[in-house]
C-alpha cells in the first residue's frame, strides 16, 4: 500500500522534556523502528509537527539583539523542516541500508483571501503581561490576544489547498523513495497576480495538511501517529469508552477539543470522505497493529476494516 504517516510532536519531543537537541534526536530514532518496518512493506510518506521547535526559534529570534525584526513565520517554518528533516533522514537512512530517503522542504499554497487572515487565532510563542504584549504587538506588528489571565501572539490559521511540490514527492515515491516532507503543516505561501509564490506569516494545520497530500499521492492509507492508542467518546467523563472501527458520520456526530483531537478528526474524516479509504488515529509503537485492523481508531466508509482477508 501507499501509506501516509502525520507524526504528534510527541514523536520528536515528549510531554514534560526539555526542547533539547539530543533528546529529539533520540527520540526521532525511536519513532524510527516503528518507521522502518513500515517503509519495508509499504510506500511511505512521513509528515510531522514543529510546534515547539518553531517556538524556540521565534523566541531566539524575537531576543536576538542583532535582528532589526525577528525572523517571519515562514522562514522559521522552513528552519524547523530543515532541522527535523535531518534527523528523520539520517535516522532512516540509517535503519534502511540501501533505500532512498529525502527529507523535502515543502511549501503549502493558501488563498489570501482566506477568512482567517482576517482573524488570527492560531496563538504563537510564550505567554505576556497585557503591557508587554501591547509593546511587542506595536514595535512588530504583531496580532495579540488575551490567553487565560495572560496574553499571546495570535497568527492566521488558514486551510492548504495544495502542497506546491506535490508532483516531486509523486515522482520520488515512484522510485521507491521514502519521502519526509509537509513538516509542520508546510510552509505557508500564496501566489501574487504574477503567479510569484511568497510567504505568509501564518500556521498551517499540519494534520488538515497531510490529509489533502494523502488524498493528492492517492493514498491507500492515512495514519496519525501519536500518543493516546485510540479516540475516546466522553473523553474525561465516567462513560467514555474507546472508538475502535468507526465512520466519519458516527465520528462527526461527536464534540471533540477544537485544540487537540478535533483537528485530527477531521483530517481523518476528509480524508475518507474524499477517497472511500482508510484513515486512523492509535500510538506510534503500534502502526503495524492499526493497518492489520487490530489497534488505534480506525475509520473507513462502512466501519470495517481490513475491507478484505488480505491487506
Amino acid at each position: 500500500m501507499r501509506v501516509i504517516v502525520a507524526l504528534g510532536g510527541n514523536a520528536l519531543l515528549r510531554r514534560g522534556q526539555k526542547p533539547d537537541a539530543q533528546a529529539q534526536m533520540d527520540n526521532v530514532c525511536a519513532a524510527v523502528k516503528t518507521l522502518a518496518k513500515l517503509a519495508e512493506q509499504h510506500e511511505l510518506v512521513i509528515t510531522h509537527g514543529n510546534g515547539p521547535q518553531i517556538g524556540v526559534l521565534a523566541l531566539e529570534s524575537a531576543a536576538d539583539p542583532n535582528l532589526s525584526r525577528p525572523y517571519p513565520f515562514d522562514t522559521l517554518g522552513a528552519e524547523t523542516q530543515g532541522m527535523i528533516g535531518y534527523w528523520m533522514q539520517q535516522a532512516l537512512q540509517n535503519a534502511l541500508p540501501g533505500r532512498q530517503v529525502l527529507a523535502m522542504v515543502t511549501q503549502t499554497l493558501v488563498t489570501a483571501v482566506d477568512p482567517a487572515f482576517d482573524d488570527p487565532t492560531k496563538f504563537v510563542g510564550q505567554v505576556y503581561e497585557e503591557d508587554e504584549a501591547e509593546k511587542l504587538a506595536h514595535e512588530y506588528g504583531w496580532t495579540i490576544k488575551p490567553d487565560g489571565q495572560y496574553w499571546r501572539r495570535v497568527v492566521p490559521s488558514p486551510a492548504p489547498q495544495r502542497i506546491v511540490e506535490t508532483r516531486l514527492i509523486r515522482k520520488m515515491i515512484r522510485e521507491g523513495v521514502v519521502v519526509v516532507c509537509a513538516g509542520g503543516g508546510g510552509i505557508p505561501v500564496v501566489r501574487d497576480a504574477q503567479g510569484r509564490l511568497t510567504g505568509v506569516e501564518a500556521v498551517i494545520d499540519k494534520d488538515l495538511t497531510a490529509s489533502m497530500l494523502a488524498e493528492s499521492l492517492e493514498c491507500d492509507a492515512f495514519l496519525i501517529l501519536t500518543d493516546v492508542p485510540r479516540v475516546m467518546r466522553d473523553f474525561g467523563t465516567p462513560r467514555q469508552s474507546e472508538i475502535a472501527h468507526t465512520t466519519p458520520h458516527e465520528l462527526r456526530a461527536i464534540e471533540f477539543p477544537a485544540g487537540s483531537m478535533g483537528p485530527k478528526v477531521e483530517a481523518v474524516c476528509r480524508f475518507v470522505e474524499t477517497t472511500g479509504d482508510m484513515a486512523a488515529i492509535g500510538r506510534l509503537d503500534e502502526a503495524e497493529r492499526i493497518l492489520e485492523g487490530t489497534a488505534g481508531t480506525i475509520v473507513t466508509p462502512n466501519g470495517r476494516w481490513p475491507l478484505t482477508s488480505t491487506l
